[in-house]
């Protein structure tokens, strides 16, 4: 499995530091992105560059995408110059970007027909965790394919959790978009609380966080909701992305999810006011103006 040749299609904030795990773990490397200036990094460090995702594919046995939504994916792999114009028969596509589990499946029966197998493996980690290899894998799929394709997924992530047929991968990230979307409005709100009141974020934060109520978006996000440090980990507009793919899924379930609802309806008042591509611990600048601050 050493010497499978991987493609990258996506070298944005997540698909980058992933792609150079993957080369650092010895893999042979393609990479295409729609704007080639933002692969440079890893061309410059050993990657080769295909011209189309259909070149990438014709020489690659794994081929992994990381784009931002639904459409972009169907684009990348059923499209003009896709993937599955080029792809090598036996050869594997993992979409580890976070997209609408019924595309997922329709784009893993169209793959299938043609020989070739899928795997959705959304994550969660972040930035951060694309950097440090320590990346959460949520992988739908079948588990044969999954094993073959390890070594790959272990180059990017620490915890690899095998979640089902395809789509139940994308499924699984939905259920963490919603808990970490309520994460950071109970933080928000936590942190707004206590400014209004007067006390001190860092002992708030250093508190709450050591106890039961403690979470990543407490520790994490909470000393950047208190520094106003808005830079993105996560952007505000793919957090959105993501949990209107949770509302759809949701209302087709019949499932009521006020606390995501809420969420969303304030992620969307940070993007109106022109902050989608801010990170997602900018949330709390809506709570805060609700409270007067």
């Amino acid at each position: 499995m050493q010497e499978r040749r991987v493609g990258f299609v996506g070298t944005g904030v997540m698909g980058l530091p992933m792609a150079r795990n993957v080369m650092r773990a010895g893999f042979p490397v393609t990479v295409h992105n729609r704007t080639r200036s933002r692969a440079e990094p890893l061309l410059s460090e050993g990657a080769a560059w295909a011209d189309t995702p259909a070149a990438l594919a014709a020489v690659c046995d794994v081929v992994v995408t990381c784009v931002s939504d639904t459409p972009d994916m169907r684009a990348v792999v059923l499209g003009p110059a896709g993937i599955a114009e080029g792809a090598l028969p036996g050869a594997t596509v993992i979409d580890m970007s976070t997209i609408s589990p019924s595309a997922t499946r329709d784009i893993a029966e169209r793959l299938g027909a043609a020989g070739v197998d899928m795997l959705d493996a959304p994550v969660s980690g972040g930035q951060k965790g694309a950097v440090e290899g320590t990346l959460s894998i949520m992988v739908g799929g079948k588990a044969e394919v999954l094993e073959r394709c390890r070594p790959v997924l272990d180059a990017m992530g620490t915890t690899i959790v095998h979640c089902g047929d395809h789509g139940q991968g994308q499924m699984v990230k939905l259920c963490n978009q919603i808990a970490i979307a309520v994460n950071v409005l109970a933080a928000a709100e936590a942190l707004t609380f206590a400014r209004k009141a007067g006390l001190d974020l860092a002992t708030v934060i250093e508190a709450v966080g050591a106890g039961s109520a403690g979470s990543w978006a407490i520790k994490v996000l909470g000393p950047r909701m208190a520094s106003r440090d808005f830079a993105a980990g996560f952007m505000v507009k793919l957090q959105l992305k993501d949990l209107r793919l949770v509302m759809q899924e949701a209302s087709e379930l019949g499932v009521p999810l006020a606390g995501a609802a809420v969420a969303q309806q304030l992620f969307t008042a940070i993007q109106a006011e022109g902050g989608g591509d801010d990170g997602t611990q900018a949330l709390v600048r809506a709570v805060e103006k609700l409270a007067g601050l």
